[in-house]
């Protein structure tokens, strides 16, 4: 049988420069590496993100698209957004103006237009999103979980902190690239938002269930290349749907070839099963695991008990909860550092980091949130590194201690807040969902 480290290295791999590879460490610098790219940028600008929003930094980046295809009409601009979230308001925000609209209003304005292409992953939002990530601009990818609005891009006074890595690998980039206008720009499903001929999603629902069906058999097409001593290896890879999802399949094996140490980040506790299932088994054989999770005051759907509550609210409880339940089940693990939890919080500030790294020797550059959701539903992707020299180590090393800067270790389940201190509308949430059964439908979706 065939062991994981043979699996690793029989793996298509594209040779990455150390050099030209890049750490940034907040979310001012992406936002302002991102615009620096979008106007250097001669050839070619991929952008791909759950959504633009119509806000201040979202109509700057449309604004320095805009201005970048004035001054070079040739330039082969394409932005792919999530279909059904582009077409609503913020959840919990009142019915009105939406990104859509936003991105018709520019198209309007300008003589050289932008494709804003709506992906649909699913007939509806609830069942799956495009969360594909990755900005190709000319022959650099700038990687990160963000979406493209103010408070990822930090544009007033608070942040949303995500990881950020630039790759500059022409190879690398013509297989994103390629990719997104193949298996997304190029089928009848996916629709330009920008023009106001597009149609309503229940005339297209035949073509959203074959596009589903062609990204669950897609991948990124490259030729594989031989990795040096002086190289690490990239690759690419892409996933969709429970069956054959090569990405799922590759976390698991990823956390089975731990020897020393796993870090996990990840927004949302709620591991799907076998991530859970493989954790354990790391610290049962005597690997050490760290898994630093946002504080549910540090979620983007947290609402202060000061402010009027919203069900959405319940969203950062019942992920508490879960965590909860983890550290009291590994209270032992806890107590003899064999896993350490570390609750991040800064400020009024926002967590939405992910991503894995084991053995210092592998690392796992992702937006997947490693949840049920992003296993089943979502489309997702990743950058699976293999750096087997440690050319990369010191750059690790620094975003994980810029990650740990602003967290608190658990060294016990009991330092977590309990049920009964939760606030009234928020236990009775609670109370209402675990007695309709509903729990475990929402842990799937969420």
């Amino acid at each position: 049988m065939m062991t994981n480290r043979n699996l690793f290295e029989q793996l298509p791999t594209l040779a990455q420069d150390p050099a030209q590879f890049e750490t940034l460490y907040t979310a001012k610098d992406f936002r302002t590496r991102l615009i620096e790219a979008i106007r250097r940028a001669s050839k070619r600008i991929y952008l791909i993100a759950l959504y633009l929003e119509d806000d201040e930094a979202g109509r700057e980046i449309l604004t320095e698209l805009y201005e970048a295809k004035q001054r070079n009409p040739g330039l082969d601009i394409n932005v792919c957004v999530d279909w059904h979230r582009a077409q609503r308001g913020l959840i919990g925000a009142e019915l009105g103006e939406t990104n859509a609209s936003m991105y018709k209003r520019f198209a309007d304005n300008y003589e050289h237009k932008i494709p804003i292409y709506g992906v649909p992953v699913r007939g509806r939002e609830v069942f799956g999103v495009l969360h594909l990530k990755g900005f190709i601009l000319d022959d650099q990818v700038i990687y990160s979980g963000a979406s493209l609005n103010n408070i990822y891009l930090n544009y007033k006074e608070r942040y949303r902190f995500d990881r950020y890595h630039i790759l500059y690998n022409k190879a690398l980039a013509d297989s994103m690239a390629n990719f997104v206008q193949k298996e997304m720009i190029d089928h009848p499903a996916v629709n330009n938002l920008a023009c106001s001929s597009k149609p309503e999603t229940k005339e297209i629902k035949a073509q959203i269930r074959q596009l589903r069906a062609s990204l669950a058999k897609s991948s990124y097409q490259f030729e594989s290349q031989t990795v040096s001593q002086n190289q690490v290896s990239v690759t690419p890879v892409v996933g969709v749907g429970k069956k054959r999802n090569k990405l799922n399949q590759g976390i698991n094996k990823l956390l089975a070839e731990a020897k020393d140490e796993i870090f996990i980040c990840t927004p949302y506790f709620n591991f799907p099963r076998s991530v859970a299932k493989e954790v354990k088994k790391a610290i049962k054989r005597g690997v050490q695991v760290t898994i630093v999770v946002g504080d549910k005051t540090a979620n983007d759907f947290y609402i202060s008990p000061e402010e009027e509550f919203k069900t959405i609210g319940g969203l950062p409880y019942l992920y508490e909860r879960n965590l909860r339940q983890f550290a009291k089940s590994n209270e032992a693990n806890i107590a003899s550092r064999k896993l350490s939890i570390h609750l991040w919080k800064h400020e009024e500030n926002s967590f939405h980091l992910k991503g894995i790294w084991v053995d210092k020797r592998y690392m796992l550059i992702t937006g997947n949130n490693l949840n049920p959701r992003a296993w089943s539903l979502d489309l997702e992707n990743a950058l699976f590194i293999q750096d087997n020299f440690n050319h990369l180590t010191p750059q690790f090393e620094k975003e994980a201690e810029n990650i740990l800067q602003h967290t608190d270790l658990i060294c016990t389940y009991r330092q977590l807040e309990k049920f009964e201190d939760y606030p009234d509308a928020v236990q009775k949430l609670m109370r209402k969902i675990t007695r309709v059964k509903a729990d475990r439908v929402l842990k799937q979706i969420l």
